[in-house]
């Protein structure tokens, strides 16, 4: 296998786009993407395409990819459409490096876009539930409402305000999924609201300085707890949004990176896997994959310099801290606390901004992770820059089957 790296990153500002067709927020990202390489479209050899919603959402179905591209001129190549629920971009991207890697082709196109605000919310709910067993969803319906409708008469009885609407109506049912786990690991490790709530005060301040970020806020502590509850223990704050983006990287083989670019980002290691059946004590998909990753990378948690991973909630960030092997079990709110993943500790976590500041777009994300890695690496990230970084990592779980992530994708970035 040939190494490969990445010569150039774009994406739009993620938003709310609901009279922007994807055509256009697809061709921004790539035009982006090829003028930070220098290249020209003719000189994509072939394209993979992220995108997990758009049937549902817009109806476009089956040919997603060559639909985009073809509008802004790029056709006569292979166009392969990924579909892998929020993992879909980060599933496009090893899909990408495999091409290269492999040696069929030497320049690959790696995009990711999302269009999931629609004027019935209930349709861009609807679209994102479907990311699990379908046959078992009406039963976890039932059983998390029937967990919320319980929680709710406890806030009540404290004469605190209720949350709003069920699951899968009023917010994405995964909100109910990530509660359950927040509240599991509050119990086991005496993990505290205030700590999930400085996670997304340390995300939203990031995001402050993020010109791509769908919501540029800074928040205190405060503000985060006081916000409306979506599930108990989870504010609205403590929640990525939905929204609408693209974004776009290319990637070539290492040895003839020099002749596009004087600064391009190695890919170290590109893993994807699946959730599987497994017993209490054995390893889920992320620590599972991203031990492969660190070998096969040939780093360890300590050497990392920056991460992008997937807080789609802010409880979802502190358990990858663990399942990252930054810390041991049940010191994520260490972390935290002591300011570890702060854009100036040890460990700078989501200086984007994370899914929670930066914004959602399902089929964009992972390649936007990408994106923020690859400027970090090159000392491009402006105000939110990390110092002196060597070595970054990206991880991007999508959908879920009996409690983990069904497909996950990690990368690991080096210079």
């Amino acid at each position: 296998m040939r190494e490969v790296s990445v010569i150039g990153a774009g994406m739009v500002k993620f938003g709310k786009y609901l009279n922007t067709s994807m055509k256009v927020l697809a061709r921004d990202a790539v035009n982006d993407a090829l003028a930070s390489a220098g290249l020209e479209q003719q000189q994509i050899q072939a394209a993979v395409v992220g995108n997990a919603m758009a049937g549902l959402v817009t109806g476009q179905e089956c040919i997603r990819g060559q639909v985009v591209l073809r509008e802004m001129g790029i056709g006569g190549i292979p166009i392969i459409n990924c579909e892998n629920a929020c993992a879909s971009s980060a599933t496009a991207f090893h899909m990408a490096w495999l091409y290269v890697a492999s040696g069929m082709y030497d320049v690959v196109l790696a995009l990711g876009m999302e269009k999931l605000y629609h004027a019935d919310k209930r349709k861009s709910f609807a679209a994102i539930g479907s990311a699990v067993d379908i046959e078992l969803m009406e039963q976890m319906i039932a059983e998390m409402n029937a967990q919320q409708a319980k929680l709710k008469a406890e806030r009540e009885a404290r004469g605190e305000a209720p949350a709003p609407g069920g699951a899968g109506e009023s917010r994405s049912m995964f909100m109910d999924f990530y509660a359950d786990f927040a509240r599991a690991h509050m119990q086991r490790y005496g993990t505290t609201k205030e700590q999930f709530a400085r996670i997304a005060v340390k995300n939203h301040r990031n995001g402050s300085l993020n010109p791509h970020a769908q919501y540029q806020d800074v928040y205190t502590l405060e503000d985060i707890l006081n916000s409306p509850v979506v599930a108990e223990p989870l504010t609205r704050l403590m929640c990525s949004p939905i929204g609408d983006g693209a974004a776009a990287t290319i990637l070539c083989a290492s040895s003839i990176a020099e002749r596009y670019t004087s600064k391009p980002v190695r890919v170290l290691a590109s893993t994807l896997s699946s959730g599987a059946d497994h017993g209490p004590d054995e390893p889920g998909v992320v620590p599972r994959v991203v031990k492969q990753a660190y070998e096969r990378a040939g780093v360890g948690p300590k050497d990392l310099s920056v991460i992008e991973l997937h807080d789609a909630s802010a409880p979802a960030e502190l358990v990858l801290y663990e399942e990252l092997d930054l810390c041991g079990p049940g010191e994520g709110g260490k972390l935290i606390d002591e300011g570890v993943t702060e854009i100036t500790g040890r460990i700078p976590v989501n200086p984007s901004g994370g899914l929670l500041s930066k914004g959602h777009p399902v089929g964009a994300t992972g390649v936007a992770q990408i994106c923020e890695v690859f400027w970090q690496l090159r000392g491009e990230a402006g105000k939110r820059q990390v110092a002196n970084p060597r070595i970054g990592l990206t991880e991007n779980g999508g959908g879920m089957v009996r409690g983990e992530a069904a497909a996950l994708s990690i990368h690991v970035f080096g210079i």
